[in-house]
Formats: C-alpha cells, sequence, structure tokens
C-alpha cells in the first residue's frame, strides 16, 4: 500500500517512527513533511496529504499533530478524503470496518509509541466491511458533490 504521511511540528518525531514501521510491514510510505521541529502551520502539512488521497495518488494518508484534531478538519475539507481523528484500537478499527476511513489522524501528545504502533498496524490491515455501510458513504459522497443524502 502506498501512503502519505505529514505531521506539524509537534508530530515530527511520531513521523519518523510510523515511516520506519511502514518499511517494515513492507508499505511505500511517502514522507510530506515536516522535516524538523520548528514550528509550522498544521493545515498546510494537511493539505499535501489530502490532495494525494483526493487525487488517488496513494492509497491513504497519516497526519500527526498535537490532538489529531487540527489536522482531521483540514483533511476533510477534500473531495473523497474520509478523515478520522482515533484515540485507541476500537476508534480505529471502526473507522476502517464502518467508514472506510482513507485518512487515519493522530496525537502526538495524547498517544504513547505503543498505542500508535498497534493504531497503525489495525488501521491498516482493517478492511471495509461495506454492505449497509457502503451506502451511507456514498451519501456522504454526494453531499461532496451537493446532493441531498
Amino acid at each position: 500500500m502506498k501512503i502519505a504521511v505529514a505531521s506539524d511540528h509537534r508530530g515530527y518525531a511520531i513521523k519518523a517512527k510510523i515511516l520506519a514501521l511502514l518499511a517494515e510491514l513492507q508499505h511505500t510510505g511517502i514522507d510530506l513533511g515536516t522535516h524538523s521541529a520548528e514550528s509550522v502551520d498544521y493545515p498546510d502539512y494537511a493539505r499535501g496529504v489530502s490532495e494525494m488521497v483526493s487525487r488517488g495518488e496513494v492509497d491513504r494518508g497519516i497526519l500527526i499533530c498535537g490532538t489529531g484534531m487540527g489536522m482531521c478538519i483540514a483533511a476533510n475539507k477534500f473531495k473523497g478524503v474520509r478523515a478520522t481523528s482515533c484515540h485507541d484500537d476500537l476508534t480505529v478499527e471502526m473507522s476502517r470496518r464502518h467508514n472506510d476511513a482513507n485518512v487515519l489522524c493522530l496525537s502526538a501528545d495524547l498517544l504513547g509509541d505503543r498505542l500508535v504502533r498497534r493504531m497503525v498496524e489495525i488501521w491498516l490491515r482493517t478492511e471495509f466491511e461495506a454492505g449497509r455501510h457502503q451506502r451511507r458513504i456514498e451519501k456522504i459522497s454526494g453531499m461532496e458533490s451537493g446532493q441531498s443524502p
């Protein structure tokens, strides 16, 4: 799987660990920055990942900021992006199983390294269940195009 990864300054250290994990699991990680711990604006980095996901240039994306929430808000402004801010095993699994989340947003400040690793592994291996959930995803896609659900 091809996965674009970016962070702001607060997520910089975790981003490096996630990229190493992706390589270990034989996925292709694309590092879209930031490339230091100097202060940056998270929307700039959410944009790069979200544009690649929206255009279908990557299979999925991972974004990291202090809480994961700012990145999530910014990422969801792009058509076709279903970003979720997850904080444990259950939320990350359900984001894939029921919502077909294609961008995972993580907190650098609230999650430990072992939990982040486990969450990324779960997110990568969990399949979308489709079925009744597919109908809901299609309604969300229609909303992006200005259709009423």
